[in-house]
């Protein structure tokens, strides 16, 4: 097997062209998901081989597109109720061709939905079926996002042009009731705040999840725009209300001269008035509402601030509570290596490559394998074991057709190792006291005259099982390598129950011996 050298798993521009852009990238998300170079590209291979067009959740064109849609979706989320509030029909040209824009776009991801690949809660292996993928986004977002990304931008766009091309002022009239009623109607498109809450749980799921921080920045961040959205949205509603009532005599608009202001003046008067009412601080302005409109305005502020508060307070206490323990324990674990090296002053290229290991071995999660195996039942341990390595064992011809007793015996000696790239697993004409069976990862096996790469579900060193001689060649980690290794002292010991299987190997070991390097 070569060796892989693309990120798109051995898909070049020249074979896949385009389609590259849509199959899964190789970076540290997609190796954490599938463990290894070798798995990526089986995934990328999965996803050609069906022949359909899907873009893949660990695709590049996938990351840009959520982060385009995000920006966009935002900025919807802001211009949409300054538009309604404070621009009066003046939009100008360029806001008009921004709502167009985002609507086409919306139109558009309603349709992409259909061929995007999804990420089920309850797995992370993609789901590339088009029929799963149509079925699932008719039963859930489909109506929303149809809803959001209705033209209104179109609809305003040529009433607009409609409005400044007729001279009757009567039909002048009707067509600013009209395009204030437009106006109003566009609040629907507000629903994209939905899209923006699943763009953000997308990224999550994409992004590095075996770094908790990662996690947790997005978090906060989601949760502070959400924030700031809800103050703005009130900021707008405090203007926009008395614009309805056409700015009667006793509105907080009169009172305070703003009727000829700037638009920045207008809204920051509007944000303020928010704000105070908000966190109970104060109306806004000197004197208490005069109507019962603006009282009712500022009594929704109120109740609306309350509820920010506690969301809030309980968000912020769920991000603390969920933190994973096992997070929390590697943490300190990590904490208490790092003061080990700096006090043995290690150097700093040691100290990197041990934090990386610690990572590559746990994944930012502190679990004690051995205390979990001892304290389960005989059997669970098997079963963990079975799923774990059993496909490994049948692929060494050794292993093949034997007693599952057997198997079993060999499945509980077997160790979980981890090595880093550029790792030296075993050396030439070293005792060879251990076999390894690769679960990810791949290894150059080479000596001054021959070299061989191994992968996913390759073995080495199992002609020193029975005969513990010396390795023939060196075996060195070309990628973060996680394997099972079988000592030679925990095989005789499983084989001393079994003389038929033990003799059967003696013979294969015999007649092999040649064919084999390592």
């Amino acid at each position: 097997m070569e060796k892989l050298k693309d990120p798109v798993g051995g898909c070049t521009t020249a074979t896949c062209g385009w389609r590259a852009l849509l199959l899964p990238q190789l970076n540290r998300q997609s190796l954490y998901v599938y463990g290894s170079e070798v798995a990526v590209e089986k995934e990328c291979m999965r996803q050609l081989q069906s022949g359909v067009l899907v873009i893949h959740p660990f695709s590049l064109i996938r990351s840009y597109y959520i982060m385009c849609m995000m920006a966009i979706t935002f900025l919807n989320l802001i211009g949409i109720p300054m538009e309604i509030a404070f621009l009066d029909g003046d939009n100008g040209l360029g806001w008009e061709g921004f709502n167009v824009f985002s609507d086409t776009l919306f139109l558009i991801d309603v349709a992409l939905n259909f061929r995007m690949g999804i990420i089920p809660e309850d797995s992370e292996v993609a789901i590339l079926d088009v029929k799963q993928i149509r079925v699932s986004y008719l039963r859930s977002w489909f109506i929303p996002d149809v809803i959001a990304a209705f033209p209104i931008g179109y609809i305003l766009f040529f009433a607009d042009l409609q409005y400044h091309n007729d001279d009757s002022p009567s039909k002048t009239n009707r067509m600013m009731r009209i395009l204030m009623f437009v106006r109003i109607l566009s609040l629907i498109r507000l629903v994209r705040v939905s899209r923006l809450v699943r763009f953000f749980n997308e990224v999550e799921k994409v992004s590095n999840a075996n770094l908790e921080v990662v996690r947790l920045f997005f978090r906060i961040l989601s949760l502070f725009m959400m924030i700031f959205l809800l103050c703005h949205w009130n900021g707008c509603i405090q203007y926009f209300v008395p614009m309805l009532e056409e700015f009667p005599s006793d509105c907080w608009v009169r009172k305070e001269n703003l009727m000829n202001a700037t638009v920045s003046v207008k809204y920051s008067w509007g944000v303020f008035r928010a704000l105070s009412q908000m966190i109970a601080l104060s109306y806004g302005s000197m004197d208490a509402p005069t109507n019962y409109v603006e009282m009712w305005i500022v009594m929704v502020s109120m109740v609306s601030g309350c509820l920010m508060y506690t969301v809030l307070v309980a968000n912020a206490t769920t991000m603390i509570a969920s933190t994973e323990p096992t997070a929390k324990e590697y943490k300190s674990k990590m904490s208490r290596l790092e003061h080990y090296m700096a006090f043995m002053k290690l150097p700093p290229e040691l100290q990197l490559r041990i934090n990386n290991y610690y990572q590559a071995r746990y994944g930012g999660k502190w679990f004690d394998e051995r205390d979990v195996m001892d304290t389960v039942s005989s059997a669970l341990k098997e079963q963990i074991l079975t799923a774990m390595c059993s496909r490994l064992l049948k692929r060494v011809p050794m292993f093949q057709d034997r007693d599952i007793n057997f198997i079993n015996a060999v499945l509980l000696k077997l160790e979980y190792e981890v090595y880093q790239e550029g790792d030296i697993i075993v050396r030439q004409h070293a005792p060879g006291d251990r076999m390894f069976l690769i679960d990810h990862g791949q290894v150059m096996v080479e000596t001054d005259s021959f070299e061989r790469e191994l992968c996913d579900g390759d073995y080495f060193g199992e002609t020193c099982m029975l005969t513990k001689g010396k390795h023939l060649a060196t075996a060195r980690a070309l990628t973060d390598c996680q394997c099972f290794s079988l000592s030679w002292d925990s095989f005789h010991k499983a084989l001393g129950d079994f003389p038929d299987v033990r003799k059967d190997l003696e013979k294969m070991v015999q007649l092999n011996s040649d064919d084999n390097v390592v």
